[in-house]
């Protein structure tokens, strides 16, 4: 199974609903299963800065099926996953934000959000990911 642009939409959508109920506008993105972006949306008012950092979140998410909150914790000094952020040219992202899609117990793409506290981006994740 794919993620079709009608599904990351609806995921995408979900992922905003929560957004403007925590009064955090967000960037929001969508993978498929190679990690290839197949949405992204920019709430007004998100940062810039997070437009690329949500993308590369969804894209850890789906490169490693983990969320990017627990990698972050693994990936800390003395961690057995220190240093794993300088891996895939740049491309990892080790802040919370970042959820594998699964159907079936099998991961088929992620979604990646940035723009605010790790908290509050791993929320607006969990709400697009139950959506899917």
């Amino acid at each position: 199974m794919s993620i079709t642009l009608a599904k990351a939409k609806e995921i995408i959508a979900a992922g905003e609903k929560k957004a403007a109920e925590i009064g955090q506008p967000m960037n929001i993105a969508v993978v498929d299963a190679g990690g290839n972006l197949i949405s992204h949306v920019r709430m007004d008012g998100a940062w810039l800065g997070s437009i690329d950092i949500s993308i590369k979140k969804a894209f850890t998410a789906r490169a490693f099926d983990i969320t990017t909150k627990d990698l972050g914790e693994n990936a800390q000094p003395g961690q057995q996953f220190y240093g794993i952020h300088a891996s895939n040219d740049g491309k990892i992202m080790i802040f919370a934000g970042g959820i594998p899609l699964k159907k079936d117990g099998k991961v088929v793409g992620a979604i990646g959000v940035s723009g605010g506290s790790g908290v509050q981006d791993h929320s607006v994740a969990e709400a697009g990911a139950a959506a899917f």
